[in-house]
C-alpha cells in the first residue's frame, strides 16, 4: 500500500495534536471562563457590605453559574459566528481574485512577482515562478489570498466545532474557581481554597498551551497565571472599594 507523506504528515497524532489544533478556542474560552467566575468570588470576598457573609455562599454561586453557563454560551456562539463571518469573507475574496486573474492576468503576474520579492527572492525568481503559477488560477488566487490580503484558508476548520470547543472549556475551566463552594460552606478557608483552585487551573491551562505550542515552559505558564491574577486582583479590588 502507498501512503501519502503530505497526508501522514498532517495526520493528527495523539491528544498533543489534538490540543494543538485547538489551542486558540481552548486557551480563550479556558482563561475567560476561570476569570469570568473567579470575578464572582473576588468580588463577594472583597466587599464588606452587611449580610455578604451570610448570603455569600448562595451568591457566589447563583451568579458564578449563572454568569458562567450565559457567558459561556455567548463566547461559544460568538467563535461560531465570527469563523462563520471570517470563512465568508475568505470566499468572497478569493472569488474576486479569481475574476482579476482571468481579466488581467498580466498585471497579477507582476503584482505576485513583486509580493515574492518582497519576501525576499531574487527578482528574476520571483518573476519565473510568477509566470509558471499564473497558468494556474486556483494556485494564483490561494498564493495572493495568502501573501497580498494575508488572509488564510479557513476551509480546514468547522466555526460549529471551534465554537462547542470554546464553549467546552470555558465551563470545564470556569467551574474550578467556585467548585470550593459546591463543597463546604462560605468562609476565608473556602475563599484561599477557591483562590489556589484558580491559580492551579490557570496553571494547567498554561501547561496546555506549552504542549502545544512547544514555546517556553515558563513563558506558557507564566503569561497565562500573570492575565488571570491581574483579573482577579481587579474583581477583588472593586469588590473591596464598592462593599467596603
Amino acid at each position: 500500500m502507498t501512503l501519502d507523506p503530505l497526508q501522514d504528515r498532517h495526520k493528527p497524532h495523539g491528544f498533543g495534536q489534538r490540543v494543538q489544533d485547538f489551542v486558540k478556542q481552548i486557551v480563550y474560552g479556558g482563561n475567560d471562563g476561570i476569570v469570568t467566575t473567579f470575578a464572582i468570588v473576588a468580588g463577594f470576598a472583597g466587599a464588606q457590605a452587611e449580610g455578604v457573609a451570610q448570603i455569600g455562599g448562595l451568591a457566589v454561586l447563583v451568579f458564578g453559574l449563572a454568569n458562567l453557563f450565559a457567558d459561556a454560551v455567548s463566547m461559544g456562539l460568538g467563535e461560531f459566528l465570527s469563523g462563520r463571518a471570517q470563512n465568508d469573507l475568505y470566499r468572497s475574496r478569493r472569488t474576486a481574485e479569481l475574476r482579476v486573474i482571468a481579466s488581467d492576468p498580466a498585471a497579477e503576474q507582476a503584482a505576485l512577482a513583486q509580493l515574492m520579492a518582497q519576501r525576499g527572492l531574487p527578482r528574476d525568481e520571483a518573476g519565473q515562478m510568477a509566470r509558471i503559477v499564473v497558468r494556474h488560477p486556483e494556485v494564483m488566487a490561494d498564493m495572493m489570498m495568502r501573501y497580498e490580503h494575508g488572509l488564510q484558508d479557513p476551509s480546514d476548520g468547522s466555526p460549529a466545532i471551534d465554537g462547542l470547543v470554546t464553549f467546552c472549556s470555558f465551563v470545564l475551566f470556569g467551574c474550578v474557581p467556585i467548585a470550593p463552594y459546591f463543597l463546604m460552606e462560605a468562609s476565608d478557608r473556602t475563599f484561599v481554597l477557591s483562590v489556589l483552585a484558580t491559580f492551579g487551573a490557570l496553571m494547567a491551562l498554561g501547561l496546555l498551551r506549552w504542549r502545544a505550542t512547544h514555546e517556553g515552559l515558563v513563558r506558557s505558564t507564566g503569561e497565562t497565571v500573570l492575565v488571570g491574577a491581574v483579573c482577579a486582583g481587579v474583581a477583588y479590588l472593586v469588590g473591596w472599594l464598592v462593599g467596603g
